[in-house]
């Protein structure tokens, strides 16, 4: 259930406070900004994700935000790996990918109001596990297709992470899994009101 504790403290605190500062890159409000879009904080839900910034009506920068907010889970955790090298292990690259979730819904440069941590909880997952980290991706997919709520398929597929985890062979990644999760759902906390309510809006719907 849990990774193999082998890395040096001072050493898994660097790769962690690395982790949270590439994590809390506001990319959404920054690819906004790049496109001429505005101020992402006064579009929308003012949320800082790939969805809200799909409300300015730019399919090319909603793309880029989500491409930019996984990359910076996946690469917190390879950096981890490949830096680190004999002088840490999964330990590290797992508090690193932990730390970019963080620093994503918390930033410090926006006063702790982040996004929800979607699109950097799926990158972090592909980098650590690929396997469930792609059935989590295609879960999202499934679930977007066929009820066509973000919300929805995000706590579709974070809900699903620790059983993939199971499924796959991956039980170092469940503790991890289970925590993202609860983190997602805690976040989706008025989302999760409005689909009970039948008010949740579609994908693309402002």
């Amino acid at each position: 259930m849990l990774p193999v504790i082998e890395t040096a403290l001072p050493l898994l605190l660097l790769w962690g406070a690395l982790g949270y500062l590439l994590g809390s890159i506001p990319f959404g409000m920054v690819v906004t900004k790049a496109f001429g879009l505005g101020n992402l904080r006064e579009i929308g839900s003012g949320n800082i994700g790939t969805t809200n910034v799909l409300r300015t009506g730019s399919k090319a920068a909603a793309a880029a935000t989500l491409i930019l907010d996984g990359g910076k889970g996946a690469v917190a955790v390879l950096l981890a790996r490949a830096l680190a090298g004999d002088l840490a292990g999964e330990d590290a690259a797992q508090l690193a990918g932990l730390l970019a979730f963080v620093g994503h819904c918390f930033p410090v440069w926006l006063g702790f109001k982040g996004g929800k941590g979607v699109a950097t909880f799926l990158g972090l997952m592909l980098a650590l596990a690929w396997p469930v980290g792609i059935a989590c991706c295609l879960t999202w997919l499934a679930m977007a297709l066929l009820r066509r709520m973000s919300s929805l398929a995000a706590l579709t597929a974070a809900v699903s992470a620790p059983l993939w985890c199971l499924v796959l062979g991956y039980q170092p990644v469940i503790l991890l899994a289970v925590a993202l999760a609860a983190v997602i759902l805690w976040r989706h906390k008025d989302n999760i009101a409005r689909l009970r309510a039948g008010t949740e809006p579609k994908i693309g719907q402002k």
